[in-house]
């Protein structure tokens, strides 16, 4: 069959030579990108999300075993991205290990999670809770590595085999905390195993904490022990098993290191339910001991003997318009004050040693500091009766000033010091004030860089005590008879005494 021949247009031409050409490029083009490799996220501003920010192994131990817990972490960007490295802070000699893809490490390079995907990871730790070198708490951090920045996720065991008391709480404008005594609970802790805390440990109003002789308790990094409005602490040491609050760091760097932990935070009580503090020695912390009127004033007292507190970054003693009542109480090596007594209150102490020659730093503060007032919310004063006195003591340390007073018109206050040494600039002659003051002469302590505050054979703080003062407290922070002749401070000296102290 023969057609005729057409001639076609331009236009006409063009449609029948190159169209099909035209839609076999498009094609091929359209096969070539959808085999390109999805673009990677680079924004420096990219962050991942975890299912959580910290991972913590709360399993305690009694023999030597593993636990594992996953992780979830979610790329929800719309791009694929790459994470350059995820890795233990402590490399291989951490004592977690992780799983990414079925591979145990410590570290693993170039993991990719596509757009709105998530990627598991599994942390494992493996602890012998009997190992003499483990810490309380073990530590590591989780690095994730991802456009040029770095994230991480705490991961926390518990080291050895000890009694560990876990924040529960977690509430806006308060610090983490677990009841440990609620209210009309009694509550014993006893020396059969230490005791960690993991944020706060809180007694609950007309809850009560008796703490057994002998007790360690070991407070984490910014933990402490709370007793809440109308609670009551009852702490019973004895001279030969003392209750130690300390750090849970223990490594031998930090065996005097200063703000390990937070404080021990008294409130007010009703009357006739005072706490109690014996025997026991804290140290290493922000401050020592925190009591205070919050709500209202308080109607019971807090009565400390026989009690340590050193190396506190902040305090020793912190109160405001409280009751105190101490005896044979070495208070050193603060950053702030050793005795801090604000806002008014009403304090006795007899046979104290107030030492402060902290080593971290310049301090501008007295090592006891009186007020009789608290400021409102224009900072103005509002004055509260204040009386204190002290009584065979020695007040001293490296400022020319460690005694000082700020006290405003308007409330009935007063102080006396009776037999003390104290290092001043002030003029102790008005004996509504001052008695038998013996000022700025050292009172040559064995050793103040090992903290050793007993009386050196020299010391001019032998002999010169008060025997009717020295009668409510007739035995020195070592079990040691005062006689009838007693010396300054909380140690009686005592001939041929060991160099050796602890």
């Amino acid at each position: 069959m023969c057609f005729p021949l057409k001639i076609l247009s331009r236009n006409k031409l063009f449609k029948v030579l190159f169209l099909p050409g035209f839609l076999f490029f498009a094609a091929g083009l359209f096969f070539l990108s959808s085999c390109q490799k999805e673009a990677f996220n680079t924004s420096p501003d990219f962050k991942l999300a975890f299912s959580n920010d910290s991972i913590i192994f709360d399993t305690v131990f009694t023999s030597l075993g593993s636990a594992t817990h996953r992780l979830m972490v979610y790329n929800h960007s719309h791009s694929k991205i790459r994470i350059s490295d995820i890795r233990l802070e402590k490399g291989s000699s951490s004592d977690f290990r992780i799983n990414i893809d079925g591979e145990a490490t410590f570290n693993k390079k170039d993991v990719e999670i596509r757009a709105g995907d998530s990627l598991f990871i599994f942390a494992r730790v493996t602890i012998d809770p009997n190992n003499a070198a483990n810490p309380f708490v073990v530590q590591d951090r989780l690095l994730f590595f991802v456009n040029g920045n770095v994230q991480s996720v705490k991961l926390v065991a518990w080291g050895k085999n000890a009694r560990y008391i876990l924040a529960d709480h977690h509430i806006k404008g308060f610090p983490p905390y677990k009841i440990v005594a609620d209210s009309l609970e009694n509550v014993e802790w006893t020396d059969k195993k230490p005791i960690v805390i993991y944020g706060y440990a809180v007694v609950n109003s007309y809850g009560s904490l008796h703490i057994d002789a002998g007790t360690k308790i070991y407070f984490h990094k910014n933990s402490g022990l709370w007793v809440y409005a109308d609670g009551k602490l009852n702490v019973s040491g004895t001279l030969g098993q003392p209750v130690v609050f300390q750090g849970d760091r223990l490594d031998a760097n930090y065996a005097g290191l200063p703000g390990q932990w937070d404080r021990i935070w008294i409130m007010e009580g009703k009357a006739g339910s005072d706490d109690v503090i014996k025997n026991a020695v804290i140290k290493n912390g922000f401050i020592g001991i925190q009591a205070e009127s919050f709500f209202k004033k308080t109607e019971n007292k807090l009565l400390l003997k026989n009690v340590v507190i050193k190396n506190m970054n902040g305090a020793g003693i912190l109160s405001r318009d409280y009751t105190i009542i101490g005896q044979n109480v070495v208070v050193a090596n603060c950053g702030g004050y050793c005795l801090a007594l604000t806002g008014g209150g009403n304090y006795h102490f007899i046979q104290c040693t107030l030492a402060d020659y902290w080593p971290y730093s310049i301090r501008n503060n007295p090592a006891v500091m009186l007020t009789n007032f608290l400021s409102d919310t224009n900072n103005r004063p509002i004055p509260h009766p204040m009386h204190f006195d002290l009584g065979n003591s020695i007040i001293y340390g490296y400022n020319d000033d460690e005694f000082g007073t700020n006290m405003v018109a308007g409330a009935d206050s007063s102080y006396f010091l009776d037999h003390c040494l104290i290092k001043t600039r002030l003029k102790m002659e008005n004996t509504a004030y001052f008695n038998h003051i013996i000022k700025n002469k050292d009172p040559k302590f064995m050793d103040v860089n090992k903290q050793d505050y007993r009386l050196d054979t020299l010391s001019p703080a032998i002999g010169q005590g008060s025997p009717s003062i020295s009668a409510a407290a007739p035995y020195d922070l070592l079990g040691h008879p005062r006689g009838k002749a007693p010396d300054l401070g909380a140690y009686q000296f005592v001939p041929g005494q060991s160099k050796k102290f602890k």
